[in-house]
């Protein structure tokens, strides 16, 4: 055991993560040439295009310093704030990181927020500056930086290029001499820590998971302590570029498990794996039921693929258990599905796996996040609000409460005041600046949660230049005055377009809402009417001009009866029309309510 050593890679996006996981694979020989490929550990191809991790990975390397062999396990963090959560359970399975920082870039929010959640778990730090060859790079600034962060020695960061391999003896050297061994009792009652699972199509949910105390043998009746359910090992495992089976897996190690689970839902992040027979007095502490922070509605463009977007979701919930859906009808777009995601990234991903992964097109409506509201006559019962159309009445309703977050973002200082007025726009309040260096600020805001959901991040990037990173976490509930903006089209409320917003807000988006939709709409025989309104008050209103057909244009000469006749029976058929005329909405509606300030 004290030959094992297990450690996690923690970075912003972008500061060369994947590519530095490479560089220490072909450095220990745990791919041989005619496997190697860039970024070998993002297997999707999302994760490949975008230069982002989704699905943490682990893997085990073999590596020799002065004749003595050790075994690494390397388990790999997803970089976004998304998926912190699952950063978290990989950093607990560990007991040291290489904090990655980029030369050119410097320390980044999310840099900060995994690095905080390493030192909670006591982790050994290894703080490497990557991407020095660059002409871009500072290295002298950002150790200086580095050095003030964790208050190391200068000596101890580790310079690298993960691009041309200069510094990977350093960093696997350091690995060795740094990051302590396991500590744990064989002979225990076995405590392994689930960090993720992965479904295989033929072998059913594999598990992920590093031994705390006790070994795991082949055949073994084990208990997932979380769900109380039991299975039998049918395999176990070391994760090495492909999987290999092993009699046991002992005190220390990282493996795989084949229950031949089918469900997803029942192997979860954080839970504690243990004997049946023999079982441990208490489960790993730090586990949590996954809870989805942003829904919207996914509908099949064409309603005869129902079936066939149900099947999908399935399927795509088989590979990641954090998606949560269910069954919801919308009078403008038929059937369809409530989903729950962890944030704005994971909604795009799933939107765009299941364009690519199932061929489905599909609408989603407005993201909303989860709130609770209060009634009059039952003040203590908490009504919960996924979706606009469930919000009580305003003559019934007492308070509504949302969600807040804690948001840190780290800027230059000659973007603060862009920065802040943004925040202050998102109904924002400041809560703390740092001055890290001269040259960038820490900036901190409490915040609701709903205001970054929609279109925050990309005006960050835009009023920052690209030079502001953010990160947050949740920080409880707190009573907010909301209002639930209705669009009626030709008098008839559609509930796809209903929005949930502060009352200060309310008439800007009603008012803009209401212009996008004019130009979007296609104009009819008829005069279409389009109105926000909050409860039976009209706040908003626009009007799409009828196609005129000129029925006189025959009449030429005669007497004027003859034309006003023609006017009258055109007039007396719009107003047939308007009554029984149905207005289609297309699919770039809905799109555009979230690009309303582009």
């Amino acid at each position: 055991m004290k030959h094992i050593r297990n450690f996690c890679i923690i970075a912003h996006i972008d500061h060369g993560k994947s590519t530095l996981a490479d560089r220490l694979l072909d450095a220990t020989g745990a791919v041989t040439e005619r496997e190697k490929q860039d970024q070998l550990l993002d297997n999707m191809d999302l994760e490949r295009e975008r230069g982002i991790t989704i699905k943490s990975h682990a893997i085990q390397m073999n590596y020799v310093l002065n004749g003595q062999k050790y075994v690494f396990n390397l388990i790999d963090t997803p970089g976004h704030v998304d998926f912190s959560y699952e950063v978290s359970r990989s950093i607990a399975a560990c007991e040291g990181a290489l904090l990655v920082v980029d030369a050119a870039q410097s320390i980044q929010a999310q840099t900060i927020s995994n690095l905080y959640l390493a030192l909670e778990n006591d982790l050994e730090i290894i703080p490497v500056l990557n991407k020095v060859d660059l002409p871009s790079a500072n290295p002298e600034e950002v150790t200086d930086d580095i050095v003030d962060l964790l208050g190391c020695k200068e000596e101890e960061v580790i310079q690298c290029s993960a691009k041309t391999g200069l510094g990977i003896d350093s960093i696997l050297k350091a690995i060795v001499d740094r990051v302590p061994a396991p500590d744990g009792d064989n002979h225990a009652p076995l405590q392994a820590l689930i960090f993720d699972s992965v479904y295989n199509p033929f072998r059913g949910i594999e598990t992920y998971f590093r031994i705390i105390s006790g070994r795991i043998s082949k055949g073994d009746r084990i208990k997932f302590m979380a769900t109380g359910k039991e299975y039998n090992a049918d395999e176990v495992g070391a994760l090495k570029l492909k999987q290999e089976p092993r009699k046991h897996v002992d005190t220390g190690d990282v493996g795989y498990l084949i229950t031949g689970i089918k469900e997803a839902k029942e192997v979860q992040v954080g839970d504690t794996i243990t004997l049946a027979d023999t079982p441990t007095d208490a489960p790993i502490e730090g586990f949590e039921e996954v809870k989805p922070m942003v829904f919207a509605g996914i509908y099949p463009v064409d309603t005869e693929d129902y079936e066939e977007l149900r099947n999908s979701m399935e399927k795509l919930q088989l590979n990641d258990a954090s998606l949560v859906f269910q069954p919801e009808s919308s009078a403008a777009l038929g059937f369809g599905f409530r989903c729950g995601f962890l944030g704005m990234l994971h909604l795009e991903i799933i939107q765009e796996r299941l364009e690519r992964e199932f061929d489905m097109s599909v609408i989603t409506t407005v993201p909303n996040v989860s709130y609770h509201a209060f009634t009059k006559k039952k003040p203590d019962e908490i009504v919960l609000v996924n979706n606009p159309t469930d919000l009580p009445e305003p003559s019934v309703l007492d308070h509504v409460e949302e969600p807040f977050i804690k948001a840190s973002v780290i800027t230059k200082a000659d973007y603060v005041g862009n920065v802040m007025s943004l925040c202050i726009e998102k109904r924002g309040q400041i809560t703390n600046q740092t001055y890290l260096t001269p040259e960038r600020v820490e900036l901190s805001f409490d915040m609701p949660l709903a205001e970054i959901v929609f279109d925050f991040y990309d005006r960050l990037k835009s009023v920052s230049r690209g030079y502001a990173s953010f990160d947050y976490s949740p920080i409880g509930l707190r009573t907010s005055k909301l209002v639930k903006v209705d669009i009626l089209l030709n008098g008839n409320a559609v509930d796809a377009l209903s929005a949930l917003v502060h009352a200060d807000n309310a008439y800007t988006l009603g008012k803009k809402m209401c212009e996008k939709l004019k130009e979007l709409i296609p104009r009819q025989q008829f005069d279409i009417p389009i109105q926000a309104a909050i409860g039976a008050k009209i706040i908003s209103r626009e009007t799409i001009k009828a196609v005129r057909k000129d029925v006189t244009a025959k009449c030429y000469g005669g007497d004027i009866t003859r034309k006003r006749k023609l006017l009258e029976k055109q007039k007396k058929g719009k107003k047939k029309m308007r009554q029984v005329g149905n207005v289609e909405i297309p699919q770039q509606a809905f799109m555009a309510v979230l690009q309303l300030n582009d």
